[in-house]
């Protein structure tokens, strides 16, 4: 049985949720699963945009052939070659023989790479600024290589202002029903599950996203229809300002999170301690995460979130504990910029986790180290305290300004 909806007359939403996913990408924890997004417009020339993964294969065919009606499909769009886009389109294409498949040049390669595929016989392929009319409907084709594939592209609606935008504006969650994104109330859970896909799947293109901003600031955009994700055809300038921040590297929030490693708890305590003096000094909203069971995605949203970082480790094996150091490599690879960074360390004999950590942090852009670390020798002193204060009156002196 069918489970589509109409976005508008003739624009039917014929994509599927998988709640039975653990891990997308087989990385990222995804406890509201994620839903796979695939749309057919309907007009003198049906058009199917994307596919969708092969976990939702039979509910996404019957949606197709129902939004279909019985008429054949003339077009197949594809904007996105990540399987989870596009593991149907031999199937869709077997099935709808006299369809046309619609690409970039990379896109095309990557048929080929991914299901051994020559469709170059059934391809139109497309570049900037190419159009199709389907009838009523001009469809404009906007290159964004590297958000997050090299072969991406967007389409826009000219007649409708929707914008099918690929990856762009995703974010994880599976629908149910409402498949709208002021049906859903976003600015709440949804809000931190697109903070956590943007920040770790597109987060180190944050250049290619602002060429792409910049591109979409030229077209009237009424409608973002996304791959994941709901739809957003209300207060469109909530998501955008979103991904203004995210992609310049702004933080969202003046706000503090602590992130610490520890493996018999002083490390944990410390960090506890100078989170009880900032909350003295009225920062509010602290973020505290233990690395060692808090999944680095987390981690790493807010990162992007957060005005200030509070890195706090031991010393292990003469170097930095590892959930630590693997974190701090998260946060290089996606090219975060634009914090200041607070240090705590512990080492019983001869701490340098601080070393370690500032000298991943100054292989970064725009990354400044508060002066007066605090090193821990086993547990926190008494005689410390002094220092941990003088610590926490340099933070809260910049979030609270």
């Amino acid at each position: 049985m069918h489970s589509t909806r109409k976005i508008s007359d003739d624009l039917i939403y014929v994509g599927g949720s998988d709640r039975r996913l653990n891990l997308f990408e087989n990385l990222f924890p995804v406890p509201r699963g994620v839903s796979y997004n695939s749309y057919v417009l309907l007009d003198e020339k049906t058009v199917l945009l994307d596919t969708a993964d092969e976990s939702v294969s039979r509910q996404f065919a019957e949606n197709v052939k129902h939004a279909l009606g019985g008429r054949a499909l003339d077009y197949l769009i594809v904007q996105h070659m990540e399987p989870d886009h596009c593991s149907m389109v031999a199937s869709m294409l077997h099935r709808y023989p006299e369809a046309k498949l619609v690409c970039s040049a990379k896109a095309l390669g990557m048929l080929q790479q991914f299901f051994g595929l020559d469709a170059k016989d059934r391809a139109l392929v497309v570049a900037e600024g190419d159009k199709l009319s389907t009838g009523r409907h001009t469809l404009h084709f906007v290159m964004a290589p590297m958000v997050h594939w090299p072969e991406v592209m967007v389409t826009y609606d000219e007649l409708t202002g929707t914008l099918f935008s690929a990856d762009a504006f995703g974010t994880f969650g599976a629908l149910s029903g409402n498949i709208f994104a002021d049906e859903i109330g976003f600015d709440s859970v949804w809000m931190n599950d697109a903070r956590r896909y943007y920040t770790n799947i597109v987060g180190k293109y944050g250049a290619q996203v602002q060429a792409l901003l910049k591109k979409a600031s030229a077209l009237d955009i009424q409608t973002i229809c996304p791959l994941h994700g709901p739809i957003w055809r209300e207060d469109l300038g909530l998501l955008l300002d979103k991904y203004q921040k995210w992609s310049t590297y702004e933080p969202e929030d003046k706000a503090v999170m602590i992130a610490y490693a520890s493996m018999y708890g002083n490390t944990e305590n410390a960090a506890s301690v100078l989170a009880g003096l900032l909350a003295d000094r009225g920062v509010r909203g602290i973020a505290m995460y233990d690395v060692s069971v808090t999944d680095v995605s987390e981690l790493v949203a807010e990162s992007f979130r957060c005005s200030h970082l509070v890195l706090a480790a031991p010393t292990y094996n003469g170097g930095l504990y590892p959930r630590m150091e693997n974190f701090l490599a998260d946060l290089k690879a996606l090219g975060l910029q634009k914090r200041t960074v607070a240090l705590l360390e512990n080492g019983t004999w001869a701490p340098v986790a601080a070393k370690h950590m500032r000298a991943v942090l100054e292989g970064m852009k725009e990354m400044t180290v508060l002066e007066g670390s605090v090193a821990v020798k086993s547990a926190l002193a008494e005689d410390q305290l002094s220092a941990m204060e003088a610590l926490a009156d340099a933070i809260a002196a910049q979030v609270n300004a």
